[in-house]
C-alpha cells in the first residue's frame, strides 16, 4: 500500500536527523595522565576537569601516536600519522617542520560541512592554509609568554563572541593553552633560556598571576613523585610550579564552561579534553614509554544517558577527527585518515575491536632525529628504534630541567625512577615489554628466547601497519 504524502509530510519530523552537536576541543600542552583528580591524583586541583569527567566519560586507556607537540597536535587535527602527514617534528623556529599541502584537517573538513570555525590559544602546525580556521580569536606563538595561551580565563572571555554568536550554524572552538608547558626564563640581556637550575622551572607561573586566575600553590614535600622520576628536591619543586600550571588551566575550563552553560549551548556541545602528549619531564615527554604517550581524555557528549562512565576502549589521537567528523556527520572517506570513529563509545558503552594502538615518532627538534615505532597491547608493548646506535637526543628544555640535572648529579643516583640513566640514553633496536608485570618498562624482554613468538607477532603487526599508513621508514627493512 502506498503512504499518503500528508502522512509522509508527518512522519519526516520522526525521523529528522538530530542537530549538529557544537563542538569544543580543548587541548593542553604537556599534561600527564598522573596529574589529574579523575585520574587518581589525591594533591593537584582539578575540580572543573574533574567535574566535567563525572558529567561525560573519562576514558582510561586514551594515547597520544607521538610525544611531540607538532607531530601530535598534526595527528590530532588530521587523523593521520604524522609520518602521514609530513610534520615530523616541531613547527617553529629552525626546526621549520609542516604538513603536506594535500592534507585536510579538521576545520577546513568541518567549514565545508558549514560548521563556523574559531582557534584560540597554542596552534604550532603549518601550513595555515592547512589547519585553516576561519576566525583566529589569538596568534597563539610556540612558547611566547606574550601570548595568551598562558591566560586560559581570558582565553575563555575571548571565546564570548563565538560561543555567544547569533548564528544557527553549529561552531567547532580550537581552544589551546600553553599550561602546563615548561617556561623560558628571560636572560638580562632579553634572551630566554631554560636554564634555570638550581631554581625549579616556573610552568609560567609569575608573582603578577592571571586575569581571573585564582593561584593555587603547592609544597614541594607534598606532591607524589611518579615512579619513573627521580624523588630529588629538584623534582618536587619542579613538580609543585607544574601543579599551579595545571590549576591555572583548570579555571580556565571552569569560566569557558559556565559561559558555555550561560548561554545555553552547554548541553549542545560536544566537549573534549585531552593533553598533546605526556608530562615535559625526562622519560615523558619525546618518548613513546607510558608516561609520554598515556593520556587523559575526558569528552562529555550531547544527550549522555550514562554521567561518570568510564571507557576502557584503546583510542589514540588519530581517531579523534574521524570521530569528531561523525558526530558532525561528515564522516571522511575510507582510507583519508588512519584512525576511526569511537563515537559508539563517547557515552562508555563497550566497543569491541579496540585493544591495540601504534605510535610513531621521528623528530621533536630538528637536531633530535631518532625515529620509533612501537604497538602496544593491553598487556605488553614493541618500540622499535630505529636509530638505535645513536645516543638518545634530548630535548632542550628537558635536558636543561633541574629534574634532570638532580638526577645525573644531585643525589638522583643516575636514575629516571628505576630506569638508569645509560639505559635511557643507549638503547637497543628493540624493546619488548610486560607492561602487566614491568609497568615501568625497565625489563627489556626483546632478547628473552621465551617471547621470540610474541615478539614476531608484534613486529608483524607494526609492520604492516607501516604499510597501511604510508610510513616512509618503512623501507628500513629493506633497505638497511
Amino acid at each position: 500500500m502506498r503512504l499518503s504524502l500528508a502522512f509522509l509530510a508527518l512522519a519526516v519530523p520522526l525521523f529528522a536527523a538530530a542537530p549538529r552537536p557544537n563542538i569544543v576541543l580543548i587541548v593542553s600542552d604537556d599534561h600527564g595522565r598522573e596529574a589529574l583528580g579523575c585520574y587518581g591524583n589525591p594533591v593537584v586541583r582539578t575540580p572543573h576537569l574533574d567535574a566535567l569527567a563525572a558529567d561525560g566519560t573519562r576514558f582510561s586507556a586514551a594515547f597520544c601516536t607521538t610525544a611531540s607537540c607538532s607531530p601530535s597536535r598534526s595527528v590530532l587535527l588530521t587523523g593521520q600519522h604524522n609520518h602521514r602527514n609530513g610534520m615530523y617534528g616541531l613547527q617553529h623556529d629552525d626546526h621549520h617542520f609542516q604538513s603536506y599541502a594535500h592534507v585536510k584537517s579538521l576545520p577546513v573538513r568541518l567549514a565545508a560541512a558549514g560548521y563556523r570555525t574559531a582557534r584560540i590559544g597554542k596552534f604550532h602546525v603549518a601550513p595555515e592554509a592547512v589547519y585553516a580556521f576561519q576566525d583566529v580569536l589569538s596568534a597563539g606563538a610556540a612558547n611566547d609568554p606574550a601570548t595568551i595561551g598562558r591566560s586560559p580565563v581570558e582565553m575563555a572571555e575571548q571565546s564570548r563572541r563565538v560561543i555567544e554568536a547569533r548564528d544557527e550554524r553549529p561552531f567547532f572552538l580550537y581552544y589551546a593553552t600553553d599550561d602546563p608547558h615548561r617556561a623560558n626564563a628571560v636572560l638580562p640581556d632579553g634572551r630566554p633560556t631554560f636554564d634555570t637550575w638550581p631554581r625549579p622551572n616556573a610552568f609560567g607561573n609569575r608573582p603578577a598571576g592571571y586575569p581571573g586566575v585564582t593561584p593555587v600553590v603547592f609544597r614541594p614535600e607534598d606532591v607524589p613523585v611518579p615512579s619513573w622520576l627521580p624523588d630529588t628536591p629538584a623534582t618536587r619543586a619542579e613538580i609543585a610550579e607544574y601543579y599551579q600550571a595545571i590549576a591555572r588551566l583548570d579555571q580556565g575550563i571552569g569560566k569557558l564552561v559556565a559561559i558555555l552553560k550561560a548561554a545555553g549551548k552547554y548541553e549542545s556541545t560536544l566537549i573534549v579534553y585531552l593533553s598533546d602528549n605526556g608530562a615535559a619531564f625526562p622519560g615523558a615527554k619525546t618518548t613513546l614509554y607510558e608516561p609520554g604517550i598515556r593520556l587523559p581524555l575526558i569528552v562529555r557528549a550531547p544527550g549522555r544517558t550514562q554521567p561518570g562512565a568510564v571507557q576502557d576502549a584503546m583510542v589514540t589521537w588519530a581517531d579523534l577527527t574521524p570521530t569528531l567528523l561523525d558526530a558532525a556527520g561528515v564522516p571522511p572517506a575510507a582510507g583519508e585518515c588512519d584512525g576511526r570513529s569511537f563515537r559508539a563509545g563517547l557515552d562508555g558503552g563497550k566497543l569491541r575491536g579496540w585493544d591495540e594502538i601504534y605510535a610513531s615518532h621521528s623528530l621533536h627538534e630538528i637536531t633530535m632525529y631518532y625515529p620509533m615505532r612501537a604497538v602496544r597491547t593491553r598487556t605488553h608493548k614493541l618500540i622499535v628504534n630505529v636509530a638505535h646506535e645513536m645516543t638518545w637526543p634530548s630535548a632542550l628544555d628537558l635536558i636543561k630541567s633541574p629534574t634532570w640535572i638532580s638526577a645525573t648529579t644531585d643525589g638522583g643516583g643516575g636514575k629516571l625512577g628505576r630506569r638508569p640513566i645509560a639505559q635511557f640514553l643507549h638503547r637497543p633496536k628493540f624493546e619488548l615489554y610486560d607492561l602487566e608485570r614491568d609497568p615501568d618498562e625497565v625489563d627489556n624482554l626483546a632478547d628473552d628466547p621465551a617471547q621470540q613468538a610474541r615478539k614476531a607477532e608484534l613486529l608483524g603487526k607494526l609492520k604492516a601497519f607501516q604499510l597501511a599508513t604510508k610510513d616512509p621508514w618503512a623501507r628500513k627493512w629493506s633497505h638497511e
